[in-house]
């Protein structure tokens, strides 16, 4: 990491009504903002993008599922407490963020929405330990709601349960959407499909921290979050004959470059091993300028906050000052923001 780099660097101001409260109508009915490897800007829609790939391209998706990880209920005493599931341990425990009067102690029983009990066992940090009575994903899909972002003003509904989903979500564990890979339906997957654009599949459980600011000034004091990934031997296969094909790996979203870019860490370098194998663990990479990519070519994502780890991602793929003036431009342009937001393509240059 670049020692130099501070906090205020990756600063913005943002008209509040730019950002999405709510979808577009349809998943595809977004816009695009393609930054070029030249550093140029095109204004695009979101159709448009097979029309930016190339033969031998592979685009990489997270699969995480997001669960219903809020619920709110009561102490023993009665006082009320609000649970984020941050992370799914097992079948019975998990790690949460819980805002109460007074923070729990070991042994308090935490009854959730009148009807599933979890006692507090420890605390790692700011996160308490939990074991739930029934199990946890059987627990949060009963009474649990969508962790919809904190900019999102709006309670969470039933249009929001399923299009804060992608359409290929199949792990559960996220309490937060991969938010790149929302555009894409049935029918635009088709269209790669028909095109020959090859795809694979990540697993990163994105975690409430990705909404956490940073509050440090100099970056290199930053202690990044940690999240839980799997690069399949698939995934490594299918990288590997992309790239002997002169083809492109292309991350949907920062959450899929994270995970690319942690298994290539793991493994030392850019060369895959000829005998490719699945490649998961912890991570807690923070990718910001100076960070040199080893598996990710081109990045498909979402217009991030300012001060954000996301924002200085994107940055040390395409550089500081491209992306700045990227960001100038969708203001100026009246491009949607954030999650439910407007999309942009990113390639190195």
């Amino acid at each position: 990491m670049n020692a130099d780099l501070h906090l205020s660097q990756f600063d913005y101001d943002l008209p509040p009504e730019l950002i999405a409260q709510h979808p577009a109508a349809r998943r595809t009915a977004s816009r695009l903002l393609y930054l070029d490897s030249h550093g140029a800007l095109h204004d695009r829609q979101f159709t448009d993008f097979p029309d930016l790939l190339q033969p031998n391209d592979l685009l990489v998706f997270n699969d995480t599922r997001v669960i219903k990880a809020r619920l709110t209920g009561h102490k023993e005493t009665g006082g009320k407490v609000e649970v984020l599931v941050e992370r799914v341990v097992d079948s019975h425990n998990a790690l949460a963020h819980v805002r109460s009067s007074k923070a729990p102690r070991p042994g308090t029983s935490l009854w959730l929405a009148e009807a599933a009990r979890a006692t507090v066992t420890g605390r790692e940090g700011e996160l308490f330990a939990l074991q739930f009575d029934q199990p946890v994903l059987e627990t949060l899909e009963q009474y649990g709601a969508t962790p919809l972002p904190p900019y999102i003003t709006h309670a969470p509904d039933t249009h929001d349960e399923q299009r804060y989903q992608t359409v290929y979500a199949r792990n559960p564990g996220a309490v937060a959407a991969p938010t790149a890979g929302l555009h894409f339906d049935a029918d635009m997957l088709k269209r790669l499909d028909d095109a020959g654009i090859a795809r694979a599949f990540v697993t990163l459980h994105v975690g409430a921290g990705t909404f956490q600011p940073v509050r440090v000034e100099r970056l290199s004091e930053h202690v990044m979050h940690a999240e839980r990934f799997e690069v399949p031997a698939e995934t490594c296969r299918r990288i590997t004959a992309a790239r002997h094909a002169g083809g492109r790996v292309i991350a949907v979203g920062t959450t899929s470059a994270r995970a690319l870019e942690s298994a290539a860490a793991q493994l030392g370098g850019p060369t895959l091993p000829v005998e490719a194998h699945a490649i998961a663990g912890d991570t807690r990479l923070f990718i910001t300028p100076g960070h040199r990519f080893q598996w990710v070519d081109a990045l498909l994502t979402n217009f991030h906050l300012p001060q954000s780890t996301l924002l200085m991602m994107v940055s040390a793929l395409a550089g500081m000052d491209p992306i700045r003036r990227a960001y100038q431009h969708a203001i100026q342009s009246r491009y949607r923001f954030f999650s439910y937001g407007d999309a942009m393509f990113i390639e190195a240059p």
